[in-house]
């Protein structure tokens, strides 16, 4: 089966990914409540009390979400202000409806330039550092179509100003994406792996 690997540097990203119980808590709690924040924010609704309990519950919640995608969606958050920062990759496959769906996003979503990953290929990457609606956070989104899959990051920022300080670390992180799969050795005779080194 397909999954996704990628080396966020320990010293910038804390993995949400894989983080069960006490482990990751705090960083998975306050980027679950930047990301509902932003949310509620670009809906026009107003935080109601409680709103840190729901974030609680569903950053005890995530990492059991996250493992039952078996290594298709992998989430980081900043290290040193997890409300600044989540970068989230997701590997789906390409079915006709999917593809249809990406051909009908809104037309500001044309507006990419080209970005290369050493073990994908040259995708695309659409920074939107200020977009139109100022209710809307800033965001990156990069892409690359495998042919049978699509590989997305993600990276939603609660801060425009510092959106620029952080893009570059998100662009580094983005680049060591790679699509693994898990073969037995003689479960596919007409596929040769070869060690990497």
């Amino acid at each position: 089966m397909s999954r996704l690997q990628a080396d966020a540097p320990a010293d910038l990203w804390v993995p949400v990914t894989g983080s069960l119980g006490l482990r990751g808590r705090r960083h998975r709690k306050a980027a679950i409540g930047m990301l509902l924040s932003q949310a509620n924010q670009a809906a026009g609704v107003t935080p109601k009390p409680g709103g840190g309990a729901f974030a609680w519950i569903l950053s005890q919640a995530a990492p059991l979400l996250m493992r039952r995608a078996a290594g298709r969606v992998l989430v980081w958050v900043w290290k040193s202000d997890p409300e600044l920062l989540v970068v989230m990759a997701q590997l789906q496959e390409a079915t006709p409806q999917v593809r249809t769906a990406r051909a009908m996003m809104p037309m500001e979503y044309d507006d990419t330039e080209s970005f290369r990953n050493p073990h994908l290929g040259t995708g695309e990457k659409l920074a939107m550092p200020l977009p139109d609606d100022p209710k809307t956070p800033p965001f990156a989104t990069y892409t690359w179509d495998t042919g049978s899959h699509f590989v997305t990051v993600t990276a939603v920022c609660s801060d425009r100003q510092r959106f620029g300080t952080v893009i570059s670390s998100v662009d580094a992180v983005a680049r060591t994406v790679r699509v693994v799969d898990d073969l037995k050795l003689g479960e596919s005779p007409t596929v040769l792996r070869l060690d990497p080194a």
